[in-house]
């Protein structure tokens, strides 16, 4: 996904599981070959439900597009129940940090295809508002009024 073009349409279709499935999106990182999302099932959804038609869709898509066919994706998903509280919030850190430790921008807020530059921007169709409390201990994704 190195094209900023292809990124678009991986949070296109994104947004689109989120209208087709239940679950939230707390935190994500769009990065050039690979995706990091913090994701909440909601009550019967499946993760492995949504995450097959997120990366089937997609693959789908960008190979019509490129008129190519095979397998985009280089193999099944990668996913870990959160333990605690520590670990949502050391997760957190390391999804803001991808791109700044891959040298594609100096701060995590200017990431355009993270969770914190959606929040910053008010944008809600891939990432949801923080849960209650956790804009406590991560005030960098809580959004800020001034008046």
């Amino acid at each position: 996904m190195e094209s900023r073009r292809t990124k678009v349409l991986f949070l296109g279709i994104v947004a689109k599981a989120k209208r087709r499935y239940r679950f939230s999106i707390e935190n994500f990182s769009i990065m050039g070959n690979h995706v990091h999302f913090i994701i909440k099932p909601h009550e019967s959804a499946n993760l492995s439900r949504i995450m097959q038609w997120i990366k089937g869709v997609f693959a789908m898509t960008y190979n019509r597009i490129h008129q190519i066919t095979g397998s985009f994706w280089g193999g099944r998903f990668y996913s870990r129940v959160l333990a605690d509280l520590s670990d949502l919030f050391h997760t957190f850190g390391y999804i803001d940090m991808n791109p700044v430790r891959a040298n594609l921008v100096n701060l995590p807020k200017e990431w355009c295809f993270g969770g914190l530059f959606h929040r910053k921007c008010g944008r809600s169709d891939i990432v949801d508002p923080m849960p209650p409390g956790l804009d406590i201990l991560l005030p960098d994704h809580s959004i800020l009024l001034l008046i």
